[in-house]
């Protein structure tokens, strides 16, 4: 028995139609992007990211990546004003292995931030390919 292409897509595409109403019609997703496109975007003055550690202030303290900004996870919500007013800027976000990075998109979306990126790998990838650090 063979399978028509169309057979094929029909489930997948019923899926992301369900998806997307289980989301919201308003629903985004946050795009990863790899070391390599952030150390790019950060040379270019006209796509340069924000760039949010989301750990502690302490472990912030001990390394960051050059350029990045700190607010805590579970202090977002209270100083989203520091990012600033304009929710297309792009935001990359990054934590210690990817847990919290998570929580803190989730709550930029849902303050409206339409661009928002994970940093692929978090601060544990960007030491282990040893990149440059802050301390």
């Amino acid at each position: 028995m063979t399978l028509s292409r169309r057979s094929l897509m029909l489930p997948l595409l019923w899926s992301c139609l369900c998806g997307a109403a289980l989301l919201g019609s308003n629903a985004m997703a946050v795009v990863p992007i790899d070391q390599q496109t952030l150390q790019s975007w950060q040379k270019q003055s006209s796509k340069r990211p924000l760039l949010l550690d989301v750990r502690t202030k302490e472990e912030f303290a001990e390394g960051h990546i050059p350029g990045a900004i700190n607010i805590s996870h579970d202090q977002l919500i209270k100083r989203l004003a520091e990012i600033g007013d304009d929710r297309r800027l792009p935001v990359v976000v990054y934590c210690q292995t990817g847990r919290r990075a998570a929580l803190a998109e989730a709550e930029l979306e849902k303050a409206g931030f339409s661009h928002v990126y994970h940093l692929s790998g978090d601060y544990q990838g960007w030491e282990k390919s040893k990149q440059a650090v802050t301390k």
